[in-house]
C-alpha cells in the first residue's frame, strides 16, 4: 500500500501516530508524514530506523523513498514561531536538530512553551527555575538560548536535574529570574514510585491542591519581586466524572500571584488520542482532553513598608491661626 492509498482510507487505518526518529533520536521530517502525524498516532509497535519503518499497512520502500525525496530535516536554527494569541498549537514535541527533553517521556514538556516563556519575560544571562523538570526540557531550552537553568525533580530523567522535592527548594528568597512548572494534575499517570511524588494523589483528593499549594508557596518565595511564574495544568476526566484541575490551580495561585493571562496550550501526541479512544469518547459521549491551560502569573513587587508621616499645614498670613484641612467627599450620580 502506498501512503497515498494508506492517506484515502485514514478513517479506518491511521488510529495511532507514530514518532519517526533516527537513531540518535532525532525526529525524521517529511511533508507528507507530518501531514498525518498531525491527525493520529500509529502504534508504537514497529521498527524505527535511519531509513526505514515498517507500519504492517505500508511498505517500508514506499517510506524510504518518501524520507529520501523529501526535505533533509530541521535546520540547526530552526526555531518555534512567536506566540501572539491565548491560543498554542505545535504539532512536534521539540524542534531544531537537538532535542530538548525526551519526547519518550510520558508527560514530556513541549519546547516551544519554553521558548515562548524565555522570550517574552527573560532575558539572556537570567536564571530560570523548573521544580518539576522531568526529563529535563527546560534545561535544554535555556541552554540554547543562553539563560541559567536549575532543575529540580523527585525522579530526575536528565543528567543535570537535581533530585528533590518541589515543596522544599534549596534557593535563597527572591533569586529566580522566572520559573516554570509543568506539574501533574492527578494520579492519572505514574510519574515516580517515591511515596511523596504529589502524583500519586487524586486531584479529587483536597489533599492534592494543598501539596501544590506548598510548591506555590515556595515558587513565590524564590522568584524575584515583579517576576513570573508559568504553571502547565491539565483538567481531569476519569470514571465518568470531571475535576476542573485547572480552575482549581488557577484559584490557588491568585493568592500568591497577580494573573497576567492563561494561554490554552493544545496537546497533542497524547495516549489517548488513538482509534480506540476516539471510538469510546464518541459512543459514551464523553469528551477527551485536547488543551492544557498555562497559567501566567507574576508575583506582586515588594511594597515600600515606610509609614509617611502627616505635614502639618503652616498659615504664610500674619494673625491667622492655622486650621485643619478637611476632604469632603460627595456621592456624584
Amino acid at each position: 500500500m502506498t501512503l497515498d492509498e494508506a492517506w484515502e482510507q485514514r478513517g479506518t487505518i491511521w488510529a495511532e501516530i507514530v514518532e519517526l526518529q533516527d537513531d540518535e533520536g532525532r525526529p525524521i521530517h517529511n511533508e507528507v508524514l507530518d501531514a498525518l502525524l498531525r491527525l493520529y498516532r500509529l502504534r508504537r509497535e514497529l521498527l524505527v530506523s535511519n531509513r526505514a519503518v515498517q507500519l504492517g499497512l505500508i511498505q517500508p520502500d514506499a517510506i524510504q523513498l518518501e524520507l529520501v525525496q523529501g526535505d533533509s530535516g530541521p535546520e540547526e536554527d530552526e526555531k518555534p514561531p512567536f506566540e501572539t494569541t491565548t491560543l498554542w498549537d505545535y504539532p512536534k514535541q521539540s524542534y531544531g536538530k537537538k532535542p530538548k527533553g525526551n519526547n519518550k517521556f510520558q508527560g514530556v514538556t513541549p519546547a516551544f512553551i519554553i521558548w515562548n516563556m524565555l522570550q517574552r519575560y527573560t532575558q539572556p544571562g537570567d536564571l530560570v527555575v523548573d521544580p518539576m523538570a522531568g526529563s529535563g526540557t527546560t534545561i535544554d531550552v535555556c541552554e540554547e538560548e543562553g539563560r541559567r537553568c536549575i532543575g529540580y525533580d523527585i525522579n530526575p530523567q536528565h543528567p543535570k536535574v537535581i533530585k528533590n522535592d518541589s515543596r522544599h527548594i534549596p534557593l535563597e528568597d527572591s533569586s529566580a529570574d522566572m520559573v516554570f512548572i509543568d506539574s501533574p494534575y492527578g494520579d492519572n499517570v505514574n510519574y515516580s514510585d517515591d511515596p511523596e511524588n504529589i502524583g500519586k494523589v487524586s486531584a479529587e483528593d483536597p489533599r492534592f491542591y494543598e501539596e501544590l499549594e506548598k510548591v506555590a508557596r515556595e515558587l513565590h518565595r524564590i522568584l524575584k519581586p515583579g517576576k513570573v511564574l508559568g504553571w502547565l495544568i491539565g483538567d481531569q476526566w476519569v470514571k465518568r466524572k470531571f475535576t476542573p484541575v485547572g480552575f482549581k490551580v488557577y484559584e490557588m495561585l491568585t493568592k500568591y500571584f497577580v494573573p497576567i493571562d492563561i494561554v490554552c496550550v493544545v496537546r497533542r501526541n497524547q495516549s489517548s488520542n488513538t482509534g480506540v479512544w476516539l471510538y469510546r469518547a464518541q459512543k459514551f459521549n464523553f469528551f477527551l482532553r485536547g488543551f492544557k491551560y498555562l497559567l501566567i502569573v507574576r508575583k506582586p513587587p515588594e511594597e515600600s513598608t515606610e509609614t509617611k508621616k502627616p505635614q502639618k499645614v503652616k498659615s504664610r498670613q500674619v494673625g491667622i491661626k492655622p486650621r485643619s484641612i478637611g476632604v469632603k467627599w460627595q456621592r456624584y450620580k
